[in-house]
């Protein structure tokens, strides 16, 4: 039989039993519902054969924090194929039916969280950020001292009853970090679902602390602490808008009582506690992969982001996976912004639309790509100015998984 490949028209439900097949380990009822409460249907594609369902993917609409900016991206998430039917170029034609959705519809980006790394580079996805997971054992939890942190007053709320304060402080503190989304109320329900803890056995609610000054929320943290063989707290967010609030929560999160160690699996990898630690081997950090960014319109995307010198570039993009992109993209722009249109006069840099998506957020740089022959340089010194330009101050970073 054909495959067919098309928009999704039936119930949520219908797609239960494919995402159990294709994840391998079934979500719980809870993890299922908060999946389906931030799911838009009118962005599942899926591929059926004889009216089975043979593979799917979908993706929520967000707005993207870019180096000076905001962007309308795609969120691409459940993706999945039948093991019976694999190697059988479905994933390719729905990610090209996806994508050719995502740009038919204005958005210049498309991002995901890959559960599989090597699969995502061949559609055009670049690793765009990292982060850090930690374990920091009681003993090593020591701080440096940081002025004005016995000022900040540390108190436990209801993390529901919260939320929407923290939120507001949480979304107001996203526009500064290149890869983060905005967060509306389904986004917010679902950073307090059971989605974000792997293993939620022998563990608490979640908990939520908040950082005052003089009746002013300055900071916030949400946790659970568990007993299994080794008790500790599993840290799921810090959001602090001063360093002195952020090292009082820290510092409350790394005294617990009766529990041996503090655990973040998501922590940026410019994140002020990585300095502030007294012990700099006490966190142990894994370095993990975070957010896979795909340049849909290049033209958009790089005229929509802003730049940390000024630049006139032209930049060759190699892409075979969606034609409208290749070509020689002339960019110009600086601090206050930018623009980008295709031109036909030699190019000064070539880049595939992996790597371009790569260091778009800022990391890596353009000049370390360059070193490991991914980028070739025709104009003597373009790469080094074009490099310096991508960067940014801060490193990106994504907070919530999808």
């Amino acid at each position: 039989m054909a495959i067919e490949i098309g928009k999704f028209a039936g119930a949520w439900d219908e797609l239960l039993e494919l995402l159990d097949m294709a994840f391998s380990s079934p979500w719980t009822e809870e993890q299922y519902e908060a999946e389906r409460r931030v799911w838009e249907q009118d962005r599942s594609i899926v591929a059926s054969e004889d009216g089975q369902l043979v593979g799917h993917t979908a993706a929520f609409s967000h707005l993207l924090t870019v180096p000076g900016g905001q962007l309308p991206a795609a969120g691409v998430t459940m993706v999945g194929v039948r093991a019976t039917h694999r190697r059988r170029g479905i994933l390719r034609d729905l990610m090209r039916t996806q994508l050719t959705d995502v740009h038919e519809a204005g958005e210049p980006l498309a991002t995901l969280t890959a559960s599989e790394p090597a699969i995502y580079p061949r559609f055009g996805y670049g690793l765009a950020s990292d982060h850090q997971a930690i374990v920091v054992p009681k003993e090593s939890r020591a701080l440096r001292p940081v002025p004005g942190v016995d000022d900040v007053r540390i108190r436990y709320v209801d993390a529901s009853d919260s939320l929407a304060r923290c939120a507001e402080l949480r979304n107001r503190l996203a526009l500064e970090r290149p890869g983060m989304f905005q967060h509306d109320e389904r986004w917010q329900q679902y950073t307090i679902s059971a989605t974000l803890v792997s293993g939620t056995g022998n563990a608490s609610k979640l908990r939520c602390v908040v950082a005052e000054r003089d009746g002013e929320l300055t900071g916030f943290a949400h946790y659970r602490t568990k007993r299994a063989e080794k008790g500790y707290v599993d840290v799921q967010r810090v959001h602090a808008a001063d360093i002195a609030s952020h090292a009082a929560l820290w510092r409350y999160l790394l005294e617990p009582d009766l529990l041996s160690e503090t655990r973040c699996g998501m922590l940026a990898s410019d994140d002020p506690l990585l300095d502030l630690l007294l012990d700099p081997r006490a966190p142990g950090a894994v370095t993990r992969d975070g957010l896979w960014v795909r340049t849909v319109d290049v033209g958009r995307a790089l005229a929509g982001r802003t730049y940390a010198r000024d630049l006139d570039v032209v930049v060759e993009v190699i892409d075979d996976f969606l034609p409208w992109n290749a070509g020689r993209w002339h960019l110009t722009g600086g601090p206050d912004g930018a623009s980008c249109e295709l031109v036909t006069r030699d190019a000064d840099l070539t880049i595939d639309v992996r790597d371009l998506g790569a260091v778009y957020l800022g990391r890596p740089s353009l000049e370390r790509l360059g070193r490991a022959g991914l980028v070739a340089e025709h104009t003597a010194g373009a790469l080094a100015a074009t490099s310096e330009a991508f960067s940014t101050s801060r490193l990106p970073f994504l907070d919530t998984g999808f």
